[in-house]
């Protein structure tokens, strides 16, 4: 009997074993049929074989959410054509031109109430753009501006010019200067500063609660140059503002300033004491001489012994003080020179201050003189002035050098890519970035890739010779539309797409050419994420509320919220990869929000790509905002001289430290 269980449980076994090898065979010949289908698809997938057009492979926000929020926005006929798109390229395959194009048939083939004001902006500036850089690729502008050049260069320029005070405000109290200064040149003002008047706008003056509007006399006389990009105010090479009343202080002082790059420096304020022993001259001359205060009492005293010191034959030297340069309803005669360090003014014969040239300017880029404020001005002279053009060719800032050049793509992979944002006649900021922090170990050998992105410009000139140095040098990307100060968001949105499409990096950063970056304190930021996840690295502003007046104001029509989503200052930031990509794919199907303000669009776009996958937000007040301070990772608004400065620091002592020229 026990035999015969033994065999029945035996056959059973067998027969279990039997059925259980039937039904692993039946599950692999599936597994196989699956396999095969799917091999193709994670093969395109993994090695980037789909067409741009696709949609992105990484898990970003659901499309069946974007879709259900937009299906009453655009037709299926719609939605196949977007409006923003980019050309299809190759990995590690270099391009001088941005990838980014805009689709006018598309734009015209949607419901214009779609569409913000911006996006026809963007529109017709990709319109023009386009138009520009055909017209340069036919050489027809190149032949256009070396014509000009050449008859421009048999036009001497005029020794002087002359306005009387009619001349002055018919053109719009501006005296264009043909060719700049030279050294020796020099401006003489004759003008009356009008009463002092109820000012309740005042900016410079602090009325106590209760108290009446301030009483304010004060004008401004500037040296310009010219205008960089649309939207951006002209450089102030030199701010020279007498205020006889009105200011905070409650006294008459001179304050003189330079604005590089749109932001300001640190004044220079001339309150009635003479500047002090130790501190620097300029050309021999104090910076601020003194004049007769009410808060002084020595003053008279010395005055009124000087004649009896000389007659008892005293050597010792008694200085004579004078009052306040400038007097209401009161005329002067103002003289500004250019000295070999600086500018220096004298007032009715005498040295009242002088300004030290600083980083950024020089002197042929004065090509204006401008006053404004409270002032009646009766003529103005501009004497010993340039008599031929200067070297005007931007390329004076290029050193045409091989050991500039940017390495060529690497063709393996790129942790990091660095997109900075330059406008077209930039040459001399370009050059100093190639020649101090591009020269990075890491960026020579292609582990770190850089590039300027730049679009075009409304001087001809400036763009052919910005044609020749993308030629030469090979590190700038051009944007294909016209340049303009609103529209700066589009180079941040060509940064992503050539960091992602042809770079391929895993993480993007941002800069201005204006930002000293040190690239070891960047990587070493990137390093402390010890995820893979998505990231966003920056000087972090929380809550900032937009400015609904002034000049910076934000109106509700841009920007409806009362506050900013968290987003990292413009100078320099760094994203991960997947939020780049992101980016780029929602621009091209016209679903990204866009605002003028570069910094502050980028927070937004985060902000919305962190509402489906988490992003690590992560703070530093190294990445500096405004100027530079000791440890730090970015520096911003450093002139060329500054850059070089820092650089040669940085190799000398191995360690960051600030060169505070302006």
């Amino acid at each position: 009997m026990g035999s015969n269980k033994r065999a029945k449980l035996e056959s059973l076994i067998s027969l279990s074993r039997l059925r259980s090898i039937q039904v692993l065979t039946g599950l692999l010949f599936l597994y196989l049929i699956f396999i095969s289908f799917e091999i193709p698809m994670v093969l395109k997938a993994g090695l980037g074989l789909e067409s741009p057009e696709v949609e992105p492979t990484l898990p970003l926000i659901s499309n069946q959410v974007f879709r259900a929020q937009n299906d009453n926005q655009f037709s299926t006929k719609e939605k196949e054509k977007p409006v923003f798109r980019a050309q299809e390229r190759k990995i590690r395959e270099f391009r001088e031109i941005s990838g980014l194009i805009f689709d006018d048939d598309a734009f015209n083939s949607v419901s214009k109430d779609e569409f913000s004001e911006l996006h026809r902006v963007v529109r017709d500036a990709f319109a023009l753009g386009k138009k520009v850089l055909e017209d340069l690729k036919s050489g027809k502008v190149q032949n256009e501006v070396k014509n000009r050049t050449m008859k421009r260069a048999e036009e001497p320029c005029p020794n002087s010019v002359v306005l009387s005070g009619d001349d002055f405000v018919r053109k719009g109290k501006m005296m264009v200067i043909p060719c700049g200064l030279s050294l020796g040149s020099h401006i003489t003002v004759v003008g009356r500063p009008r009463w002092a008047h109820e000012d309740k706008e005042s900016t410079i003056a602090l009325p106590k609660a209760g108290d009446k509007s301030p009483l304010v006399s004060q004008f401004m006389m500037e040296l310009q140059g010219l205008r960089t990009v649309d939207g951006e105010d002209p450089p102030r090479i030199l701010h020279f503002n007498p205020r006889l009343k009105g200011d905070w202080s409650g006294r008459p002082v001179l304050e003189q300033n330079t604005c590089y790059r749109m932001q300001w420096g640190s004044a220079q304020r001339c309150e009635g004491w003479k500047s002090r022993a130790d501190e620097e001259t300029v050309d021999g001359q104090v910076k601020c001489e003194k004049w007769i205060r009410d808060d002084d009492s020595g003053s008279e005293e010395s005055k009124s012994t000087w004649w009896l010191k000389r007659l008892i034959g005293r050597t010792k030297k008694v200085s004579v003080d004078w009052p306040f340069p400038f007097a209401e309803n009161k005329l002067f005669v103002l003289t500004l020179i250019a000295g070999l360090e600086g500018y220096h003014i004298n007032v009715d014969g005498r040295h009242i201050s002088s300004f030290p040239y600083r980083p950024g300017f020089t002197l042929e880029d004065a090509t204006g003189l401008f006053l404004n404020g409270d002032v009646d001005v009766h003529s103005i002279v501009a004497a010993s002035l340039p008599t031929s053009h200067p070297s005007t060719a931007p390329r004076r800032h290029l050193e045409l050098d091989p050991k500039w050049k940017a390495p060529n793509l690497p063709t393996g992979p790129v942790d990091l890519f660095i997109g900075i944002l330059s406008a077209g006649n930039h040459f001399a900021e370009r050059m100093a970035v190639r020649k101090s922090w591009m020269q990075h170990n890491t960026v020579k050998s292609a582990d770190v890739v850089t590039r300027f992105f730049v679009a075009m410009h409304a001087r001809k000139e400036v763009n052919v010779e910005l044609m020749k140095e993308a030629e030469y040098f090979g590190d700038i990307v051009i944007v294909p539309y016209m340049d303009n100060y609103d529209l700066v968001v589009l180079k941040t949105i060509a940064i992503c797409e050539y960091g992602v499409r042809t770079v391929g990096a895993k993480y993007i950063m941002k800069c201005d050419d204006d930002t000293f970056v040190r690239i070891d304190a960047v990587m070493m930021e990137v390093n402390k994420i010890q995820s893979s996840g998505s990231f966003y690295i920056g000087n972090i502003n929380y809550y900032h509320r937009p400015l609904r007046h002034g000049k910076w104001a934000v109106t509700y029509e841009e920007w409806p919220e009362e506050a900013y989503p968290p987003y990292a200052n413009g100078p320099g930031y760094i994203i991960s990869a997947d939020i780049a990509l992101y980016t780029v794919s929602e621009f091209e199907k016209h679903r990204l929000r866009l605002f003028k303000m570069e910094d502050v669009s980028m927070g937004m776009w985060v902000e919305k790509f962190n509402s489906s996958k988490p992003v690590e937000y992560m703070h530093s007040l190294k990445f500096c905002q405004f100027g530079c301070i000791e440890g730090y990772y970015t520096a911003h608004y450093q002139s060329p001289r500054q850059m070089m400065c820092l650089w040669d620091k940085l190799q000398l002592h191995g360690k960051p430290h600030c060169c505070n020229m302006r």
